[in-house]
């Protein structure tokens, strides 16, 4: 640990049992046999998709709101929100992470539900935390938005969000395709909720939330920009009090009708918790009843995402089936599996029967490019991704599957045409970059845009690269883009993972196979910023504060996954040191009897600084992406 280091708790001790006399190899045959024991028959993997308590208590506010909650459910959610809180009385984001005042609010909420008294220790600590933090008055607007709803929060102090919106030409500004594809399809049906403004009575009242001093914490002010939305906030109040009413009906039919359009199969929207309730929300309020078809699918395709254990009964923000077996396969051809072995055949023919085939909101900015690629869930047609596309490339392209190349070539098409104008790439949209989109005065919930990042591209031009398209323009784009991301200090942002380890662990290995030396002032500078951020017990970690904290930039208790991460990118940049000793060690160590890894803390990126994600996989299929390489390096 530096002298500067912020005290980040204990680092995890090394496993039980005796996993530290293990060699590198036998480590990497461990976790081998453990991930391969892990495929469904089907041919994919998953691994849960941990977040945080809101999905649990949305879920039960969701369900009060509809006449739907049970007793059942709520005694067993009520049990898993408990088990999450801290000492304290408070909830954070995630695991050993700062409390959260919107969290622990929703959580307090669902509890009183689940019939826990405000006068229990628990709930008198949660209650107090809240009236010290600025109590209703200062949680994020979607927060007082499910408070108004049940009578707790006035509407008329709330952001006005009219369903008008859906009209704006695309080439308007703040036309609904100029938020990221999440916060659209959350948006649109917001609006219905937002203009019908209802409200259910709770059994109860939340008097002992709303003492406190005036606090509200929220995003830098802009001088002229928010002057000018909060005008604009006022006039669409006014303009809410009396619609016109012919224009606010027709606005009310066409978000309708945009929700209902992208239902996917399996019930969701999008694959993703937010816009899944507020359109069930929407729809219910829009007069479509319980037993309609797409409410009815909507609720049960909810059951796909409960997970149901001892510990309680819990929702998934969303499921990762496409990027886990994609990652999986990967990695266990890094460990050494033959190309032809049954279970990469099975998976192969898994993903290729994933593959995207039409339209979807990206056809909007790129409508002449055909379609291909993959998305992250199940089923989520309408929102492929040019992240998990990479890595579908390159995963089939590294198996034997006679369907597989024609799918490939699909892919590696669709993903090509997906390039922004600076060359980058985003993940879902092109050129989604209108910053504008952050500063209306209800997008305080997380990232709302979609510009390209250094850990997406990175991945597209190493799939790219592994293709035989380091030299083409797009690449070489692609790579200038990158070396113009690098931080000074010689790390990169971690859009989708925790943080600068999770960048630089993306960027330096897609640099080398696109063709930068490894002796190269950008590789160099990268390699020092790792060797300089290892820990003392070996291993690498980065908190999550760091996206908020900058003091948090490479530190943070060691995690397999993240010293994985930088495992990749030395081994990638010729390093055979020290530092990769260590690190290799550190794995080895730790790694259960199983062929495992214990990783508590979250070391994935929803929405960087609100919203993170515990992937159960990562702690496996990285760490074993890092053994394989280096014992095909070493030999040992």
């Amino acid at each position: 640990m530096t002298a500067t280091e912020p005290a980040a708790g204990p680092t995890a001790g090394p496993a039980t049992g005796t996993t530290a006399t293990r060699t590198p190899a036998e480590a990497m045959a461990a976790a081998r046999d453990h991930l391969l024991a892990l495929q469904a028959p089907e041919g994919w993997w998953k691994g849960e998709l941990q977040t945080n308590v809101t999905m649990d208590a949305e879920d039960l506010l969701l369900r009060e709101f509809l006449g739907i909650r049970t007793d059942a459910d709520t005694r067993e959610a009520a049990r898993w929100i408990r088990s999450q809180q801290a000492p304290d009385g408070t909830w954070a984001n995630f695991h050993d992470g700062p409390p959260d005042l919107s969290t622990t609010v929703e959580a307090y909420v669902a509890l009183r539900l689940a019939g826990d008294e405000p006068d229990a220790p628990h709930m008198r600590r949660a209650a107090a935390f809240v009236r010290g933090e600025g109590g209703i008055p200062a949680t994020r607007v979607f927060t007082r938005f499910w408070l108004a709803m049940f009578g707790q929060w006035p509407w008329d102090d709330l952001p006005v969000v009219p369903p008008e919106m859906v009209f704006l030409p695309r080439w308007f500004p703040l036309n609904v395709y100029d938020f990221a594809c999440w916060a659209r399809q959350t948006i649109v049906p917001l609006t219905v909720v937002a203009a019908k403004r209802p409200v259910r009575p709770l059994p109860f009242e939340l008097e002992e939330l709303r003492s406190g001093r005036a606090v509200r914490r929220g995003r830098r002010v802009v001088p002229g920009w928010d002057e000018a939305f909060g005008a604009l906030d006022r006039v669409l109040h006014a303009y809410e009090r009396r619609p016109l009413r012919g224009l606010r009906k027709a606005a009310l039919r066409r978000a309708g009708e945009w929700i209902i359009a992208r239902q996917e199969p399996d019930g969701s929207w999008g694959g993703i918790q937010p816009p899944w309730v507020y359109s069930l929300l929407a729809l219910h309020l829009l007069g479509h009843g319980l037993d309609h078809p797409v409410v009815r699918r909507g609720l049960e395709g909810l059951e796909r995402f409960t997970v149901r254990d001892a510990k309680g009964r819990r929702l998934e923000a969303c499921q990762s089936p496409v990027w886990d077996t994609v990652l999986a396969m990967n990695a266990l051809v890094d460990a050494g599996l033959p190309a032809d072995h049954q279970a990469l055949e099975a998976a192969a023919e898994w993903v290729v029967g994933e593959e995207v085939q039409g339209p979807g909101d990206w056809s909007v900015r790129r409508p002449d490019l055909p379609p291909g690629g993959w998305s992250f869930e199940f089923d989520n047609d309408y929102y492929p991704d040019t992240d998990d596309t990479a890595e579908a490339v390159l995963a089939l392209s590294r198996v034997a599957h006679p369907r597989a190349e024609p799918a490939i070539e699909r892919g590696v098409r669709w993903m090509a045409g997906m390039v922004s104008r600076d060359g980058g790439f985003g993940a879902f949209d092109a050129d989604n970059t209108r910053a504008l989109c952050r500063r209306l005065p209800f997008c305080d919930f997380g990232e709302v845009i979609d510009p390209p990042s250094a850990d997406v591209t990175a991945h597209v031009v190493e799939a790219l690269s592994h293709r035989g398209m380091a030299d083409s323009t797009l690449v070489k784009r692609a790579v200038v883009w990158l070396l113009k991301a690098q931080e000074d200090d010689g790390s990169w942002f971690g859009r989708w993972g925790a943080n600068h380890v999770y960048g630089t662990g993306s960027v330096v290995p897609a640099l080398i196979a696109a063709g930068v030396r490894p002796d190269g002032p950008a590789i160099r500078r990268a390699v020092t910023w790792l060797e300089r951020h290892q820990r003392d017990d070996g291993g690498w970690g980065e908190d999550l504060r760091s996206y908020r904290d900058p003091e948090w930039i490479g530190h943070g208790v060691s995690t397999a996954s993240q010293t994985a991460w930088a495992l990749l990118a030395l081994l990638a940049a010729g390093e055979r040191g020290p530092a990769v000793e260590r690190g290799v060690r550190w794995l080895v160590e730790h790694q259960r009897p199983d062929g495992t890894w214990d990783e508590d803390h979250f070391t994935g990126t929803g929405f960087p600084g609100d919203f993170y994600i515990n992937y159960h996989l990562y702690r496996l299929v990285f760490p074993l992406s890092a053994l394989g390489r280096y014992v095909k390096e070493t030999g040992s």
